[in-house]
């Protein structure tokens, strides 16, 4: 008689009126293997605690917690991978609740380690969430609810980490997402005030839009000559028409869409090539909408950008409609790209066959007096001319935010002028730092910039007309790095 196999234990469901997100969730944990039953410990070792993250968050946590001292909350900061750095609280009891399911400094709670809970969802969907007692994957966190809200980088909106604020399951939460967010948006204007002044840039709120030749003209082609562009295009073109499914992967601004556009056009026929990026959270939903649709036309490849922020459920819902277009031995509806293969979501991951690395433009010098003619000519609809300096300035320079640093460089300038010299040009162009500078300190720089390439100026004049001696203007000089090319 043969043994008897009892069927496995049903997973357990998520409270009936969870929100899509957390079903979306609980789907996820359940394809992680996260145990439903009991929190795994994943301990990564001593936090750090000199990140910029660490400090302002402390700062504000410790604040929050001074108005709030006599309520059973637990206020933690963790980093973008859902590695707790600190933990702030005066109720004893919620602590030591909180350490038997290590949910501790240096111990992990993202999605992937603990199934749903606040601070993971947090992170996984970039939004802010609140997980009540039952919404929780493992049993041992339903007597809790977990308010977090994402922490954004200043300088460039990127995911820097996730506040996260725990209360027993039967406390009042009404405010507790509230105060989560508020302690967010505070610990990221502490970031950009400790980095300079620097505001955090808005996120693109998404867009479809008709790209043609990769954002260049038809009749242009093609105005980059480096080795390492042209043999970039050759393999994605490749990876392309072979019917692979291909993700161009290179620094922001570095071209992208361009290269992805350049290898579709190299099939033959007609085509029709759409350009979707990636929009804020909250437009997600209408915004795949309005694209997806254009993947079941024959005639159009849809070059599909900024993957890297979409939330968690959004990622998912992708992945499946791309799996469901994907075409065997032809060329797919679709070219992905991101600022690296590490950075994709998973479920989107798992479909890439090819990847393809645009060099960023420091590593392509060839391609930069190209593309500012090209530009400039775009620009003014004709010829521009750039003086030998000029283009001294333009060939030097290290170009950090890559081609959409300088077609916004040279059309500035091409505004301006019909041939371009040195004073025409930004004066980011002649500065040689790395460092990012204060407000105060790029209008010293742009000012020392003007006269120092005014026509026919001398050290002397510079000197004079901003009021300081020689010596102070050399120092001013080497502190900013200035170089002005010789004439």
């Amino acid at each position: 008689m043969e043994d008897l196999v009892p069927p496995p234990e049903p997973l357990p469901d998520p409270a009936p009126a969870a929100a899509p997100r957390v079903r979306a969730s609980w789907r996820r944990s359940q394809g992680y293997g996260v145990p439903a039953d009991e929190v795994v410990p994943v301990f990564t070792g001593t936090p750090d605690t000199g990140s910029l993250l660490y400090e302002c968050a402390h700062r504000v946590l410790t604040d929050l917690q001074s108005t709030i001292a006599d309520e059973p909350v637990s206020l933690m900061v963790a980093d973008p991978a859902g590695f707790v750095l600190a933990r702030l609280g005066d109720d004893a009891s919620i602590s030591r609740a909180l350490d038997r399911v290590h949910l501790a400094p240096g111990f992990s709670y993202s999605e992937r380690n603990a199934g749903t809970n606040g601070l993971g969802l947090s992170l996984a969907d970039r939004a802010p969430s609140l997980v009540r007692a039952a919404d929780h994957w493992c049993t041992d966190l339903r007597g809790y609810t977990c308010a977090a809200a994402p922490v954004l980088e200043p300088a460039t909106g990127e995911l820097a980490g996730s506040i996260n604020l725990t209360t027993w399951s039967d406390s009042s939460s009404e405010l507790l997402l509230g105060l989560a967010q508020t302690a967010a948006s505070a610990t990221s204007a502490l970031m950009a005030v400790r980095t300079g002044g620097r505001l955090v840039r808005p996120a693109p709120r998404g867009e479809v839009f008709r790209v043609i030749g990769g954002s260049l003209a038809p009749d242009d082609g093609d105005p980059c000559v480096s080795g390492g562009w042209r043999a970039a295009v050759d393999r994605a073109a490749v990876a392309v028409s072979a019917g692979r499914v291909t993700v161009v992967v290179g620094e922001e601004g570095a071209g992208k869409a361009t290269l992805a556009a350049l290898a579709r056009r190299r099939l033959s026929g007609r085509q029709r090539l759409l350009h979707a990026r990636a929009p804020e959270a909250g437009d997600v939903a209408p915004w795949l909408e309005l694209w997806t649709p254009e993947l079941r036309d024959a005639g159009t490849c849809v070059i599909v950008s900024g993957l890297h922020r979409l939330p968690a459920w959004a990622a998912g819902e992708l992945a499946q409609v791309l799996a469901t277009v994907r075409r065997t031995g032809r060329p797919q509806p679709f070219v992905l790209t991101a600022p690296e293969y590490a950075g994709l979501p998973d479920p989107i991951a798992r479909l890439v066959d090819a990847v393809v690395e645009v060099p960023p433009l420091r590593a392509r010098a060839d391609d930069v007096l190209p593309l500012a003619a090209w530009t400039a000519r775009q620009e003014r609809h004709r010829e521009v001319a750039f003086t030998p300096r000029a283009a001294r300035a333009l060939a030097g320079y290290g170009w950090p935010g890559n081609v959409a640093q300088l077609r916004r460089v040279v059309r500035e300038a091409a505004a301006r002028a019909d041939v371009v010299d040195v004073h025409h040009l930004a004066p980011e162009v002649l500065d040689g730092g790395t460092r990012a500078l204060s407000r105060l300190e790029r209008l010293e720089r742009d000012e020392i910039v003007r006269c120092l390439t005014e026509p026919g100026t001398t050290m002397t004049r510079v000197a004079e007309e901003l009021g300081i001696g020689r010596a102070t203007l050399y120092r001013k000089i080497a502190q900013y790095k200035i170089t002005v090319p010789d004439r």
